[in-house]
């Protein structure tokens, strides 16, 4: 059997382009934006890092290089399609917005969620106001926005600064709303920096909550992990290293860390060493895997799922010895997943919502810890 699943493994195709970026083959055109994508707003004053978040997470600029970015004076639109799950059009909005006075219903209408950001540095008490008011005209447009608050470059802050302000904040923020007959809006808060990973698991969060099929990818990681002996399981979108689905069990911060840099060695050493032409398509195809052990006895493992997508598991030394299975699983696994991008696209095309249970039925995993 694993012989067999390493065989499937080299000659197995990726999933169909049009499960990608899109037309990546056409050098001449990129992702287009399409009407009715779901819309995530970036809002907040002036200097308290939208546009270097944007930057950081979808563009790859360094943290250091954002001091020299200059102020957002227009909305700023970005396409996200970077799979079939990450789809979304990203606005960023400039802090010095009229919020008193501007087109609610055009700019909430189709919106998918609103991150405040807040300079959790700064006197944020004139941005708690601004973040009332832009929730209840954001809720009073549509009912199913999301509000995500983002408590700000808190690198800059000590332990017990953080809590203390994120609290802060919360408490505030709540009492707002309750005085204002609101008290029924629920407000997430993510403490973030740019200058380590957090603002990557916040918006992970924030993404995850936008993706209706997100039960279903849990549900088929849980599969693979408890038949296959793995601890904890990541689907990354390698190209933001925004993990789009997770396994049910809880996440650690650290074990997420080292998921992430993970990502970033198998694409820069894909970038040196691929073979791909274009320097502007990623060097990750069918064939990329990474295995990386620790001195803990622990093994990180990376497998290409399609072209931007790439599970990443963390399990014990002694769990990878029938490695031939937990790839056999892993093609199982990933089989399921086309079913779930096909099944979407139908329903999408159909206008009609489709079932995803009949891909979890078909996952023929084989259990690890079998004789």
């Amino acid at each position: 059997m694993s012989s067999l699943a390493e065989e499937q493994f080299e000659g197995g195709d990726s999933f169909p382009k049009d499960f990608g970026y899109g037309s990546y083959d056409d050098e001449n055109s990129g992702p287009q934006v399409q009407n009715g994508k779901t819309r995530i707003l970036l809002m907040g004053h002036r200097r308290s890092g939208k546009t270097s978040i944007q930057k950081v997470v979808f563009q790859k600029m360094s943290p250091n290089e954002t001091l020299f970015l200059e102020g957002t004076n227009k909305i700023t639109k970005e396409d996200i399609a970077n799979s079939s799950f990450l789809q979304f059009q990203l606005w960023d909005c400039p802090g010095q917005m009229d919020f008193q006075d501007f087109d609610a219903d055009l700019i909430f209408a189709k919106c998918g969620a609103v991150i405040f950001v807040i300079d959790a540095q700064d006197d944020y008490m004139e941005a708690l106001n601004t973040l009332n008011l832009v929730v209840t005209k954001a809720y009073n447009v549509n009912k199913n926005i999301r509000f995500e608050v983002f408590v700000h470059k808190v690198d800059g802050l000590y332990e017990d600064n953080k809590m203390e302000t994120q609290r802060d904040i919360h408490q505030r923020s709540n009492d707002d709303l309750l005085d204002a007959g609101y008290d029924h809006i629920t407000l997430s808060f993510h403490l973030t920096s740019i200058y380590d990973h957090s603002i990557f698991e916040a918006l992970s969060k924030v993404i995850q909550k936008l993706i209706p099929q997100l039960p279903t990818l849990e549900n088929l990681l849980n599969i693979l992990i408890n038949n296959s002996g793995i601890e904890k399981a990541f689907l990354f979108d390698v190209v933001s290293k925004i993990y789009i689905a997770t396994d049910s069990s809880p996440v650690d911060m650290q074990s997420y860390e080292l998921c992430c840099d993970m990502v970033d060695l198998v694409i820069d050493i894909s970038g040196i060493y691929g073979l791909e032409e274009s320097p502007d398509v990623p060097a990750f195809d069918s064939r990329s895997s990474s295995l990386i052990k620790l001195n803990s006895g622990t093994i990180l493992y990376l497998r290409e799922v399609d072209r931007y997508l790439a599970l990443v598991c963390i399990l014990r030394e002694d769990n990878f010895e029938k490695q031939g299975v937990i790839n056999y699983n892993f093609l199982c696994f990933r089989e399921a997943l086309q079913q779930v991008f096909e099944i979407r696209n139908k329903s999408n095309g159909a206008g009609e919502p489709g079932s995803d249970t009949e891909s979890i039925e078909k996952l023929g995993v084989v259990n690890n810890h079998a004789g």
